[in-house]
């Protein structure tokens, strides 16, 4: 059934372009599943087989994009960066999953990371939140430099805005402290090499909104962060290289 769904969900046809999704250049990538956990088997050997047998399907399909996990980012009880965990009562260590064992697979083309600091942690200490975001960030990309040898995509990330204390410039900060660690990672050709927040809206959409979207362009400084980020890392790719579209963007910052 599962491989039945994919199957369908691959080949099925763009009804506007007429363009299958396994031809369509504009999906970037295939996800496997959300924050996958297996907590019946908190060795990891389940959801591992899943992992492996699911990546090789969709290959088997579509070769032409890219694969990953969903992965939070979590280590499993036995890997030696287990204390790097966010949970200091090892509730990562039940779910069944693991950063490295789950994405060291050839199937595998990127490796996926989340960042929720308000949820994961359970201090008030903004700064604190900060400094784990940083650190959970940099031991990632050290390990897709060291041990993956593949890209880091930090594919979710945000801040709550029920928060006790929350204010929006703690977003910017939030949105600052991402990027900088992408840019400057992307910059010296290590393994980060780009981020998404949770969740962009555009107006109208306030029924399908959670407590962590918001509309960039209601806010100048956020929109600014986003534009800065997007242009100076077009630009460390050549400027030669960049569309139109991104050149008039970032022509407009200067």
């Amino acid at each position: 059934m599962v491989l039945a769904v994919l199957q369908a969900v691959l080949t099925r046809k763009n009804t506007i372009t007429g363009i299958k999704y396994k031809d369509d250049a504009a999906i970037f990538a295939w996800e496997l599943i959300n924050e996958p956990h297996c907590m019946s088997d908190p060795s990891g050997d389940t959801l591992q087989d899943w992992i492996k047998d699911i990546s090789a399907f969709v290959k088997s399909v579509d070769e032409k994009h890219l694969v990953t996990v969903g992965l939070e980012g979590f280590y499993g009880p036995k890997s030696p960066k287990s204390n790097m965990n966010p949970s200091a009562s090892a509730y990562e260590a039940t779910l069944g999953t693991d950063f490295i064992r789950d994405s060291q697979f050839p199937t595998i083309d990127f490796a996926s990371v989340h960042i929720y600091p308000d949820h994961w942690l359970v201090t008030d200490k903004f700064e604190d939140k900060l400094k784990f975001v940083k650190k959970w960030m940099l031991t990632h990309i050290e390990d897709g430099d060291t041990e993956l040898k593949k890209p880091i995509m930090f594919t979710e990330y945000g801040l709550s805005n029920q928060n006790k204390g929350f204010d929006l410039s703690q977003r910017d900060q939030l949105i600052q402290t991402v990027d900088d660690v992408i840019y400057k990672s992307a910059k010296r050709g290590q393994s980060g090499v780009g981020s998404m927040i949770w969740q962009f809206m555009v107006g109208g959409m306030s029924e399908y909104n959670d407590d962590f979207g918001f509309v960039p362009w209601e806010r100048q400084p956020t929109l600014a962060l986003i534009t800065k980020q997007s242009c100076r890392l077009a630009l460390v790719h050549g400027r030669s290289r960049l569309s139109p579209s991104i050149k008039e963007l970032c022509a407009h910052r200067r």
